[in-house]
């Protein structure tokens, strides 16, 4: 029945295909020289998808290539593709796990009451809005890549390609903050660590000799994402429900540590205190992910919408409970951006007489945020490697080694960059000052997709619902598979077609969610009042930044002079 699709509509030929092994499907002979023509970007589109699912999925190797992949499934014959393996559960949780961060529960509980209002709002504008564009966005055009290929619908296979390469270079200062929270958690282990608590030599130390364990462990393929994230999201899981159980008992025993006046839960609207709400805003993100992993997902038209449902309730609450809980410990003015969690613990559990707590919470919120940065240094090297692959990037991105059969040039140069974006941070900077300026590079760059993305729901609803050349752009595509495709939609419309929105409903979600991706950008470029060097803010922000999207320009023109020259283009 495949061969009776025209062949302007086919991403590539049948007719000569053939069982190949995993290696010759991820070698640039067989991309440049075989019949099997890869359609424009669709080892991107691969890559977004495993870059998301991998941490959370111990079936798919991250990096380590001996494991059948997606990237092999895609281009087996229909009977021979496994079905979807992530059912309504896995799915809702895998949300959940990535959706929560304990550093952000730090930060909200340093502006007092007021953060749970602004969780809540952050919530409502940011979360609803990206959740229900993707669901409606995933319905009109069901094609792989998800936000990328709406961008590159909206706007252009430029726009696309930018879009998808600010989504993996915003992981280059997330490693160095995220690892920076952890050092500031191991000085809890021990009294006698506290003195290095302001020492920029001992958190760039810290951050540096982490990154090249965790870089050397994945070039020695040890498929570190498949043990290190469901570690750390257990440690984290532990350390949360310390801070909880211990806020209830300190307010118990104590009474709460902050004033909970209706007056304290009113947000303030000075541009210095609302500079934490970009950070509120960042936190909702990731149900963008649900349009990149629908294939690995059973029923994902009906799984998808219930998964983004119950996330995102789960994902406030966790959110809004723990920062209470911080606030019923210690008062809003003791809690700290990098240990403000580990000072909430340690409070409650001194007036307890509580001994060993402290260290051992200290403890898992050290192995959860380690295990993180490891996890996604992991998933997140995919693109280097097949940018590589695809030609964007030179060849040596795209090899592997030869010993172990990791991309070590794509893990290796992650992780110098990820040094280099520590070394960047603090530069003329206090700890806190860098632990700032990275957290607000990771906010304006991961912010640059996002509003793309909106902007695609806006301009998209004027074309058409199922354009050609998204119907057919995958080989799992056909007349056949889009009756079924139609069958199985009809089935879960019940649940469903509250996304089936009119254009106007579309417009206000695109111009909702853009305003408050915008306005979280705005707010990330101004320098915090306790930030002495206020341009050097500045410069490392928007040097930083401007030098990335210009990176990513050329890597674009570049590859696209590539391919023309050797014919593996579209």
């Amino acid at each position: 029945m495949r061969n009776s699709v025209p062949s302007s509509r086919r991403a590539f030929p049948l007719k000569k295909f053939r069982p190949v092994s995993q290696f010759s499907i991820v070698t640039r002979p067989l991309i440049k020289n075989s019949s099997l023509r890869l359609p424009a970007f669709s080892l991107l589109h691969y890559f977004l998808t495993s870059l998301l699912l991998s941490p959370c999925s111990a079936t798919v190797s991250p990096l380590n290539l001996r494991r059948p992949s997606p990237l092999v499934h895609r281009f087996l014959p229909p009977q021979r593709r496994p079905l979807p393996r992530h059912g309504l559960p896995r799915f809702s949780h895998f949300y959940v796990v990535t959706g929560v961060s304990l550093r952000w529960i730090a930060t909200a509980a340093g502006h007092g009451p007021s953060s749970l209002v602004i969780w809540f709002a952050a919530w409502l504008f940011l979360y609803i809005p990206l959740a229900l564009s993707v669901i409606h966005l995933s319905r009109r055009y069901p094609a792989e890549g998800g936000f990328y290929v709406w961008t590159k619908l909206a706007f252009g296979e430029q726009a696309g390609f930018l879009s998808a390469w600010m989504y993996w270079v915003s992981n280059l200062p997330y490693f160095p903050a995220v690892l920076y929270f952890a050092a500031s958690n191991v000085l809890f282990l021990h009294p006698a660590l506290h003195q290095y608590a302001q020492e920029p030599a001992y958190f760039v130390a810290f951050s540096a000799l982490i990154l090249v364990g965790l870089t050397v462990l994945n070039i020695l393929g040890l498929n570190l994402a498949k043990w290190a994230h469901n570690l750390g999201a257990i440690a984290m899981w532990i350390s949360a429900l310390i801070v909880i159980v211990l806020g209830f008992v300190a307010w118990r025993h104590f009474g709460a540590a902050t004033s909970f006046a209706p007056r304290n839960f009113i947000p303030t609207t000075h541009f210095q205190d609302m500079l934490f709400w970009s950070i509120i805003i960042f936190s909702f993100i990731g149900s963008e992910s649900a349009s990149l992993m629908a294939e690995e997902i059973k029923d994902a038209r009906r799984n998808i919408p219930r998964a983004l449902l119950f996330a995102g309730v789960t994902i406030a609450l966790c959110y809004m409970l723990g920062t209470f809980c911080v606030l019923l410990a210690i008062p809003s003015a003791e809690s700290s951006n990098l240990d403000g969690l580990a000072q909430a613990i340690a409070h409650t559990t001194s007036r307890l007489h509580l001994g060993g707590i402290t260290e051992f919470a200290s403890l898992l919120i050290v192995i959860s945020n380690i295990g993180a940065a490891g996890a996604y240094l992991a998933a997140a090297a995919r693109l280097p490697f097949v940018a590589g692959l695809d030609g964007y990037l030179p060849a040596a991105f795209g090899k592997l080694h030869p010993r172990y059969k990791t991309p070590w040039v794509s893990v290796l140069s992650q992780g110098l960059f990820g040094i280099l974006f520590v070394f960047l941070g603090q530069v003329g900077a206090s700890v806190g000052g860098a632990y700032n300026i990275l957290v607000a590079i990771a906010v304006v760059i991961t912010m640059v997709p996002f509003m793309f993305l909106f902007a695609s729901m806006i301009r998209l609803q004027n074309r058409r619902r199922f354009p050609d050349q998204l119907a057919f752009a995958s080989p799992q595509n056909s007349p056949t598979d889009s009756q079924a495709y139609s069958a199985a939609d009809s089935a879960s419309d019940s649940f469903t077609s509250f996304t089936s929105f009119t254009s106007f409903t579309s417009r206000i979600l695109g111009f909702l969610g853009f305003t408050t991706s915008a306005f979280a950008t705005f707010l990330s470029l101004i320098p915090p009042p306790e930030e002495p060097h206020e341009l050097l803010y500045l410069l490392k922000l928007l040097g930083s930044t401007a030098a990335l999207i210009a990176l990513g320009f050329l890597i674009f023109h570049l590859g696209q002079s590539r391919n023309r020259h050797t014919g593996a283009g579209p």
